[in-house]
């Protein structure tokens, strides 16, 4: 086998293996229902800390 046919055939499965795992993560991402999401982005607020507090010196 030539090494240019390896070389496509690893591009192939690399290919796969990505969409496989955009597909993973997407799944995951549309399990959250809404009201999951607006707890989760409150919290992340939280643990922020007030915006309106100058930076130090």
């Amino acid at each position: 086998m030539r090494w240019w046919k390896v070389m496509g055939l690893a591009a192939f499965v690399g290919v796969a293996a990505t969409g496989a795992v955009v597909v993973r993560a997407e799944r995951r991402r549309r399990a959250y229902t809404a009201e999951e999401i607006r707890d989760r982005l409150r919290q992340r607020v939280v643990e922020a800390g007030p915006a309106d507090t100058p930076p130090p010196d």
